[in-house]
């Protein structure tokens, strides 16, 4: 997909803080407050979001970090009815496209995988990181 390709368009902005919030939802990730999408939304590195001919968000990825040598990828998600169009494959390319384009060679991007995401992550280069790493996590 390209910036407009079949009714859909690739932005590189943030959804509105309730759109993010119902996004998250609709996709099956964790919820989060009102002020979280808020601080979520201004702290991040760079974004993207698909919009269909309506106008309404229906994909979004963004990428969190230094903005030099330490990236995140988080919160891709699409939409069920929109799955299998290559939403997510066109906001990843277009986020590590970004990081590749401002970062120093050698950033270190990384990223936790729901199952039904490691395809396509593999598909970019991604490798899971054991057995010499172990991802781990921490909810205060």
């Amino acid at each position: 997909m390209n910036q407009r390709t079949d009714g859909y368009r690739l932005l590189p902005v943030p959804p509105e803080p309730g759109r993010y919030r119902a996004l998250r939802a609709l996709c099956g990730l964790s919820p989060i407050t009102q002020g979280q999408s808020e601080r979520a939304i201004e702290g991040t590195w760079a974004w993207r979001t698909v919009v269909d001919a309506a106008g309404e968000t229906v994909a979004m990825g963004r990428v969190v970090g230094d903005g030099d040598w330490y990236f995140l990828v988080a919160d891709m998600a699409t939409l069920p009815e929109h799955q299998g169009k290559g939403l997510g494959r066109a906001v990843l390319v277009s986020l590590l496209e970004e990081i590749r384009d401002r970062a120093e060679e050698g950033a270190y991007v990384t990223l936790t995988a729901d199952p039904p995401g490691r395809r396509l992550y593999e598909s970019l280069g991604f490798r899971d990181v054991a057995p010499g790493g172990t991802g781990m996590s921490l909810r205060l």
